[in-house]
């Protein structure tokens, strides 16, 4: 559990909230993954990390040139925030792009707009695409008075997406746990336990993140926005920085209520 970032305050509250019964009785794990979600929400620093990239240029930006944009580290009125690099490469996640939007699609498309967060509103103008159909790069203009915290545009979009500074990325190894088994109560099964056991348990994936996360060190926890919670890793050396992931983002147990 430490190694997953599972602090002490989650696991009290998962004791307080499933309390001492005389009989035998199975908790859903999900409520301990609530428990922890709970705490984490609020010490978690955020950060942009990147884990399906595809690159994107601000045709408009001008070449060579770098901002320090700030973003805040937590959701609370009063936070502390952090520098973020920004250059006319970036890294987006895949997902946040769709050729031909569904009914509804909010993020990137061509000929629509969405905010960069803590920067620019961008307008998608060209795919470049590979000899196998794969978009290899998506070209896009930015409005230059919309920069967050000081928006003078006048444009309101709907949609908001995660990047990183191509120039300033760093590469990261995140280690995405699943259950073990495949079912919920394996006294309940019959046969091997061993044929329930899940094989995507354990899936190793690198990352393009933020420069902020050199600083990280043993046991600090982060939200990898609108990915997850992530835990620094003892595994980690200068060269390769090892996240393992705590929990995700959504609330699967309290869907479950």
């Amino acid at each position: 559990f430490r190694r997953r970032g599972y602090t002490p305050e989650s696991i009290h509250l998962f004791c307080e909230k499933i309390g001492v019964a005389r009989r035998e009785n199975l908790i859903d794990t999900g409520l301990l993954e609530f428990c922890l979600r709970e705490h984490l929400n609020k010490i978690a620093k955020r950060v942009m990390v990147v884990m399906d990239p595809v690159k994107l240029v601000i045709t408009n930006y001008p070449d060579g040139k770098v901002e320090e944009l700030t973003s805040e580290d937590l959701p609370d009125e009063g936070s502390s925030i952090r520098v973020v690099p920004f250059s006319k490469e970036l890294w987006i996640e895949r997902e946040d792009f769709m050729e031909v939007p569904e009914k509804k699609w909010f993020r990137l498309a061509p000929g629509q707009m969405v905010r960069l967060k803590s920067a620019y509103i961008i307008k998608c103008d060209e795919v470049i695409k590979g000899s196998d159909g794969t978009v290899n790069e998506i070209h896009c203009s930015h409005v230059p008075e919309s920069r967050s915290g000081n928006d003078t545009s006048g444009l309101q979009v709907k949609g908001t997406i995660h990047w990183v500074c191509a120039k300033h990325a760093i590469d990261i190894e995140t280690r995405i746990y699943e259950k073990l088994f495949t079912v919920e109560d394996l006294n309940a099964e019959e046969g091997d336990f061993k044929d329930y056991i899940n094989p995507d348990s354990l899936k190793v994936i690198s990352a393009k993140a933020e420069p902020s996360l050199k600083t990280a060190s043993t046991g600090d926890r982060y939200q990898f926005i609108r990915k997850g919670y992530f835990v620094y890793d003892r595994d980690s050396t200068s060269e390769k920085l090892v996240f393992n992931r705590s929990v995700t983002l959504k609330d699967t147990f309290v869907k479950k209520k």
